[in-house]
């Protein structure tokens, strides 16, 4: 079994800063790419960033120049930092990690549940 928990959500000014946190547990031997995606109000679940275990990272054009995401390999955690945050950055964000390998030799997907990030003065 393979958990993910994050943190850091909340509600904060346009223009102001948040750090997500991501940390994974359980039966884990390694993890390939980790990630962040967020699903707005009536809105479909779209990719933000995504870092893989060597530190390639990806990014959705919508951020780009704001967000940034970094790992911890040895904590099994991922960060994503958001500057410069917009009222349309407002959204349900989910951390992803895939491929998992458990210490069992399975291959799975996880997420988390999701934190709640609202931009709004």
């Amino acid at each position: 079994q393979v958990l993910l928990e994050e943190s850091g959500g909340g509600l904060v000014q346009p223009g102001g800063s948040l750090r997500l946190s991501c940390a994974a547990s359980g039966s884990i031997f390694s993890i390939n790419t980790m990630g962040w995606y967020r699903q707005a109000a009536g809105k479909q679940r779209e990719l933000v960033a995504g870092i893989t275990s060597g530190s390639s990272t990806y990014y959705a054009d919508s951020v780009k120049g704001r967000f940034t995401i970094s790992r911890d390999n040895a904590k099994n955690t991922v960060y994503l930092q958001m500057n410069s945050l917009k009222p349309e950055d407002t959204a349900v964000y989910y951390c992803n990690a895939d491929p998992v390998i458990t210490t069992t030799g399975r291959r799975l997907e996880a997420w988390g549940q999701g934190t709640l990030v609202t931009v709004s003065s």
